[in-house]
């Protein structure tokens, strides 16, 4: 019988956690966790997922697509706007977009305010 198992949280390493939550909040509308300081910021989801930010001396950016700096996670957004609108939308809130985009017109790869990349997909 295999391991039942939920996913809860996901944790991403950043300089910045209160500025990179603001971010991810503005991209999905998630709230803000009430105990979320200069530290560790967080977003809670209706359904219990909840999104961290904790702060790293040193940190540094993934540089995606090579692996100098590898991107140690990648996560993926169902978005219901137009790629092309949901792409101008990110950018605006200090998203980057690489140069190298592998998934041609399914899908976006996008990196955050602090260098994590991840996708954009309409399904």
């Amino acid at each position: 019988m295999p391991l039942q198992m939920e996913l809860v949280a996901i944790t991403l390493d950043c300089p910045d956690p209160p500025a990179l939550a603001a971010f991810y909040q503005q991209a999905t509308g998630l709230a803000p966790h009430p105990k979320s300081d200069a530290d560790f910021a967080g977003l809670d989801r209706e359904d219990g997922l909840f999104i961290g930010f904790q702060r790293v001396e040193d940190y540094r950016a993934p540089s995606w697509p090579g692996q100098i700096v590898p991107q140690q996670l990648h996560i993926c957004f169902k978005v219901a706007d137009s790629l092309d609108e949901a792409e101008a939308t990110l950018l605006e809130l200090g998203a980057g977009k690489p140069d190298h985009q592998p998934h041609g017109d399914k899908a976006r790869v996008l990196t955050d305010p602090a260098g994590h990349p991840f996708c954009i997909v309409t399904r």
